[in-house]
């Protein structure tokens, strides 16, 4: 289905140079600011305590975040939990505080606030359970990024196949980047968020990388360059529609999710933007730049000639 059809096709790789050039630069940049700040790990990486508390009615959250700032914890998580009544706060490890003996002093803070706050259920995470969900989230990476480059090298040559996942780990890595400089939390919601682009950046690659190999089909004699800038303006009004229906839903979580979902449709909405711009602007140039041509998608059988030679 397509909404609009563009006549005249787009020359996009004639702005190989700069977009790769503009990529280039805020790749560095992603990485400079995870290596200087480093990642706002959640309770759920670095340990702490979660407590539900109940309250008779609609919890105000500024409130609870307020009496929590008053006891130093500025910096914790307080979201609702199933209903309006209903609250789950999350809160760093504090040395000095044993689990048990916290939770009664921020449930002292909290009936002060409001009297019909009611503590249901106190977990304490320790740093062990958040090392090995550290380690889990990286293998988890880990083992997606090798799934996407078994099915790459099946489905493509090697030159676009290289271009796909460099344009995928682009679109990771300035995600965590975005994280890092504005010091949003990272938790576990949020892991999945960039799981999720590394499948959903690589759906949006292969639909460019077949609609290339169909136009080498077609197109034959024609130069690499318009056979790719045909390919992606062909493919434009599907790229609108998908993604424009799917930052509808992601952006409604944004606003109206509420903080437990917010941070998740933050890296989603971030992933989404750099996955089309990566797929469109970064994966076609190195491609390119790889030396991608005809024989990386249609596949040419040599016919053996066979010479009789005389007696």
């Amino acid at each position: 289905m397509e909404f609009f059809r563009i006549r005249k096709d787009i020359p996009f790789m004639s702005w190989g140079r700069y977009t790769t050039a503009i990529s280039l630069v805020t790749f560095v940049l992603a990485v400079f600011f995870l290596v200087t700040r480093g990642l706002n790990l959640s309770v759920d990486f670095t340990g702490g305590t979660v407590m539900e508390v109940s309250y008779g009615n609609a919890a105000d959250l500024q409130k609870v975040r307020a009496a929590l700032g008053e006891l130093g914890f500025a910096e914790a998580n307080v979201t609702n939990f199933g209903t309006s009544r209903d609250v789950l706060i999350r809160l760093p490890v504090r040395k000095d505080l044993a689990g048990a003996r916290l939770s009664d002093q921020v449930m002292a803070k909290l009936g002060t606030v409001d009297p019909t706050a009611t503590k249901r259920r106190v977990e304490f995470v320790g740093p062990q359970v958040g090392d090995e969900l550290v380690t889990d989230g990286l293998l988890a990476l880990l083992v997606v990024s090798l799934g996407i480059v078994a099915y790459l090298s099946i489905r493509f040559k090697w030159r676009p196949a290289v271009a796909t996942i460099l344009a995928n780990l682009h679109d990771v890595v300035i995600i965590l980047g975005f994280f890092a400089l504005f010091q949003w939390e990272f938790s576990l919601p949020v892991l999945a968020a960039v799981l999720a682009i590394l499948g959903y950046s690589v759906n949006e690659s292969v639909v460019v990388f077949d609609r290339v190999r169909e136009n080498f089909r077609k197109m034959r004699g024609a130069a690499v360059t318009r056979v790719i800038d045909n390919a992606i303006t062909r493919t434009m009004s599907r790229t609108i529609i998908t993604h424009g229906c799917t930052q509808l839903m992601v952006t409604s979580m944004l606003f109206f999710g509420g903080e437990a979902l917010h941070y998740f449709a933050l890296a989603l909405t971030i992933g989404i933007i750099f996955g089309i711009y990566s797929s469109v602007l970064v994966a076609c140039p190195i491609a390119m730049w790889l030396g991608m041509n005809r024989d990386d998608f249609v596949h040419v059988e040599k016919k053996q000639e066979v010479v009789e030679e005389g007696a």
